[in-house]
């Protein structure tokens, strides 16, 4: 479900809830940030994504107030995190990639403090421990020991820890890192519905799938800069990635056995076992002449595979390198 589906307003300033500019941050003679700027809006998801020791985090821990940018500034819901930090504070909600709780507790328990800690009353704190309970699916487990929790359960209630006080910016770092997957469509449902309430919703992830099914808008950050941003589909086109076909055969096909086909490019391929051929498709409605060609030069087509450009495609094109590989 996208912002325009959740009945968000339309971007302009006085919807802004999340504002970084121009933010820069060094660790020695290590550049971590250089020029970040980013706006999330009420209502809206919007994805950070990047290889690990891209500066996500470091984002992420400056927009909460965690660290202290070398230059620029952030105002959360209208308040400037450097003059006005308590009142920016209560209006936003951290998610940290560790989890923040204390294992000995139960769930209501972890909740009530964490409530406490942001200023709600015991009566607020409990009435809003239940209903989050409900909404992660941890109301039968209230009262356990979250030691005795799964890795999924343990992160659920993490997001509910940060969102217990209702507040206006939330900031996700990696919220499913290692959960079933029953878990992870809960907390996709639970980080809908708050986008859907209005909150504006910045989420760190390292994987593709996820910020594509989520977010609205996704900004790509790598070595402490901001390669691209927009949505989906924008980063896609963006990046020129095509739809590509994958063609395995009784036999190797001859090099330009593809040649003169408007809007059709051959792309090197090599397979351990078999014939392959792979090419670079304008249309899929190439695909039944390639396998027509294929038949007139007598050679037989066992299986063949339409991939259409995604995400991953495009941050690899755009980064040059894939997600998971790059150095911590």
């Amino acid at each position: 479900m996208k912002a325009g589906e959740r009945g968000a307003p339309v971007m302009n300033g006085a919807s802004t809830i999340i504002r970084a500019s121009d933010l820069r941050k060094s660790y020695g003679d290590r550049v971590a940030l250089e020029g970040v700027s980013i706006a999330v809006n009420r209502g809206e998801i919007v994805g950070l994504l990047g290889p690990n020791g891209a500066g996500k985090t470091t984002t992420l821990s400056i927009l909460s107030g965690v660290l202290t940018p070398d230059a620029g500034s952030v105002s959360i819901d209208g308040h400037d995190l450097a003059t006005a930090k308590a009142q920016a504070r209560e209006c936003l909600g951290l998610v940290p990639q560790s989890l923040a709780l204390y294992p000995t507790l139960t769930a209501v328990e972890n909740l009530m403090f964490f409530g406490r800690i942001q200023g709600l009353s015991s009566r607020q704190a409990s009435e809003g421990s239940l209903k989050l309970l409900e909404e992660v699916g941890l109301s039968d487990r209230a009262h356990d020991a979250v030691e005795e929790f799964s890795g999924g359960m343990k992160r659920r209630l993490n997001i509910a820890c940060g969102m217990l006080h209702s507040p206006t910016a939330i900031m996700l770092d990696e919220p499913t890192v290692g959960v079933d997957p029953q878990s992870r469509e809960r907390i996709f449902t639970v980080i809908e519905a708050a986008a859907a309430r209005g909150a504006a919703i910045l989420y760190s992830t390292n994987y593709m799938e996820e910020a594509e099914r989520l977010c609205d808008r996704i900004i790509l950050i790598d070595h402490g800069s901001i390669v691209a941003r927009g949505t989906t589909t924008e980063l896609i086109a963006l990046a020129g990635t095509e739809t590509r076909l994958e063609v395995t055969t009784r036999r190797a096909l001859a090099p330009g056995w593809c040649k003169g086909m408007a809007g059709v490019s051959e792309l090197p391929w090599a397979v351990a076992e078999g014939f392959a051929a792979a090419l670079s498709v304008a249309s899929i409605d190439h695909v039944p002449a390639l396998i027509r060609r294929a038949g007139e030069m007598g050679v037989e087509v066992i299986e063949f595979h339409v991939h259409r450009p995604n995400l991953q495609d495009a941050f690899i094109k755009l980064t040059g390198h894939a997600l998971r590989d790059a150095p911590t």
